[in-house]
């Protein structure tokens, strides 16, 4: 029974799941996850950083006590001067705590320096006040900009190199999904954007990039040389690869996901190393969704462009015209699927008058029917031996 089980299918590459088949549905659900991604972005927007969005930070010693009571100390010096703003995010750098908050003036700041130095009964040298103007964020923007746009390009001038430029269009189409969907979420969570965010961000695509190569590697293997056979239709075979990467995307995803969990989960969330956070999350889900769009968005995609190819339409029209002739009996064939299979698979309807003439197109590279020559070698004549003339002693 064990040998029988999903994990041991997969892990063999005969589970059997229909992927490229139901793709209407996988762009269906990413679509929706993109528009709720897209509304989160313009009603809820993203939690920038005194980075991005400029402000001032505070750094008090740890000593004082914990980080709650550091919090409110800040937030009443803040309220003593009249500043009107209140602490917005804090977190523990070393044996600091780290308090940040809007935009203040010089003046403000030196005051609430003083106030906080008063409240907490220690030195004012020791508090470091520093503020950060917004302008160095834009130019971090600009740079990530560009470094993604950078790297999208040579991705599609490698897999066009490499593969061809469908397999390039899929894979890019596959890459921005998984941006579009990480920043979502990370919209909807409401973490703050940092730099380490960006640096993230950037990482992320390399490995989405590998998720998706590994995939379309075994496709190129599946199809190569696909239209010299009537097995099998180009949606088929890319679906046969999908099930036989599956595995091996998996246990690469977990493994590279269990590090990153450990940073998130354990270094941000139970260490309280805050700065680790921003960077954790993006990691965590972003390779999470890299492993589910190169599985459910790049090969479906790569599938339907290429069914738009005419030599791939030909091949697919004789395969499933042979497969119409076996499943009436007018031609035998071994594995031939069942029409509901073959619908599933190739998502395309078995054309009755194509079906109709079944057995009209030879196989590729098959010898055209006729008349045999006579002669034992094909070609020689008839006759007794290898005497010429071939007549018989009497």
């Amino acid at each position: 029974m064990a040998e029988n089980g999903l994990a041991s299918r997969l892990y063999n590459g005969e589970a059997g799941l229909n992927i490229v088949g139901r793709r209407k549905v996988w762009f269906g659900v990413a679509g929706l996850l993109i528009l709720i991604a897209i509304l989160s972005f313009s009603i809820r927007g993203f939690s920038l950083g005194i980075e991005f969005a400029g402000g001032n930070s505070f750094q008090v010693p740890a000593s004082v006590g914990t980080l709650d009571d550091a919090e409110r100390e800040v937030n009443s010096a803040l309220a003593a001067q009249n500043t009107g703003v209140e602490v917005a995010t804090t977190q523990k750098v070393g044996d600091a705590y780290e308090l940040r908050t809007s935009q203040l003036d010089a003046e403000q700041a030196t005051a609430v320096t003083a106030q906080i130095a008063e409240d907490l009964g220690i030195n004012v040298n020791d508090i470091s006040s520093n503020q950060v103007s917004e302008a160095w964020g834009s130019q971090v923007t600009e740079r990530a900009v560009l470094g993604l746009v950078i790297f999208i390009a040579l991705v599609m001038v490698y897999l066009i190199l490499r593969f061809e430029w469908r397999m390039a269009v899929a894979a890019v189409v596959s890459l921005i999904t998984n941006l579009i969907l990480t920043a979502g979420i990370y919209s909807l969570v409401g973490f703050e954007v940092t730099p380490s965010t960006i640096i993230g961000f950037l990482t992320i695509l390399g490995f989405a990039l590998y998720d998706v190569v590994v995939v379309f590697d075994k496709v190129q293997e599946n199809t190569r040389g696909i239209t010299a056979n009537n097995n099998q239709t180009y949606g088929e075979a890319a679906n046969l690869a999908i099930n036989q990467s599956l595995m091996r995307s998996l246990n690469t995803s977990v493994v590279a996901l269990l590090p990153v969990g450990g940073l998130l989960f354990i270094g941000a969330g139970l260490l309280g190393a805050g700065t680790l956070k921003d960077l954790g999350l993006v990691l965590f889900v972003g390779m999470a969704v890299a492993f589910l769009t190169s599985i459910l968005v790049a090969t479906p995609l790569l599938a339907l462009l290429k069914n738009y190819d005419p030599r791939i339409q030909a091949h697919n029209k004789r395969v499933l015209t042979r497969r119409g002739a076996v499943s009436r009996g007018e031609v035998t064939g071994k594995g031939a699927a069942s029409p509901a299979a073959r619908a599933d698979a190739t998502d395309e309807p078995v054309d009755p008058d194509a079906a109709a003439l079944a057995g009209a197109a030879p196989k590729v590279g098959a010898r055209p029917a006729g008349k045999r020559p006579t002669g034992a070698r094909g070609g020689r004549p008839g006759g007794g031996g290898n005497r010429p003339g071939g007549a018989k002693r009497r």
